[in-house]
């Protein structure tokens, strides 16, 4: 017989099977997504931007009426919501529009004096509140006769009496008269320009008189 060579056990470099190749898209940012939690970020901050301005104001301080408890050019931040919440408390400084004024006047900041229903007094160039003599800590010097004349006011129902803290330089309500509620703005809380100046604005007790409306 002839001899026959043995039949090839490797195939062909034609019949090689080609195995597929699996390939994976590459992960990438969504364009999208991104700009998304950029636009909510901004969304946020303009929120409480916007939150923060309706619960509170900045107020400049103009003039020596209030020294020695503030000084012209000291910025503090004034708290609508403490008014929402309660009204305002004796010895507490606030803001407000005052009454009988153009409206192109700047809102004023003193002290509250008296609350409604009470009496203020000026006798001796000292301050009384339902017949007791304010203990006043705060003013910047005694009273003049020319600013604390003998005079009353009895507040109505809803009216507030303020005072500055420098009674010989301050317009207030021994001018104009009691302030409605609805014309105060808000407490005056912190004092926080100019920084040297940071402070807590100071809120009076007077622990050891204890008023009673008439």
């Amino acid at each position: 017989m002839d001899n026959v060579p043995p039949l090839s056990t490797t195939p062909s470099e034609s019949a090689v099977a080609v195995q597929p190749t699996l390939t994976f898209a590459r992960p990438h940012l969504s364009q999208s997504g991104f700009g998304r939690e950029i636009w909510e970020t901004i969304v946020l901050i303009v929120a409480i931007w916007a939150l923060v301005n309706l619960a509170s104001v900045r107020f400049i301080v103009e003039g020596p009426s209030m020294q020695p408890t503030f000084h012209t050019g000291q910025v503090l931040v004034v708290s609508r919501v403490n008014y929402l919440l309660t009204n305002p408390q004796r010895g507490e400084v606030a803001v407000f529009n005052a009454p009988n004024v153009s409206s192109d006047e700047p809102p004023y900041i003193k002290r509250v004096i008296g609350l409604p229903g009470d009496t203020i007094e000026i006798k001796d160039m000292m301050v009384y509140v339902n017949g007791q003599q304010l203990n006043e800590p705060y003013i910047n010097e005694p009273c003049e006769l020319r600013m604390c004349g003998d005079n009353s006011w009895t507040l109505g129902p809803d009216e507030y009496f303020f005072m500055g803290d420098n009674r010989n330089h301050s317009r207030d309500s021994r001018v104009f008269g009691g302030v409605k509620r609805e014309r105060i703005i808000g407490e005056a809380l912190i004092r926080y320009w100019p920084p040297v100046d940071w402070a807590l604005v100071s809120h009076i007790n007077y622990p050891d008189q204890p008023f009673v409306t008439p």
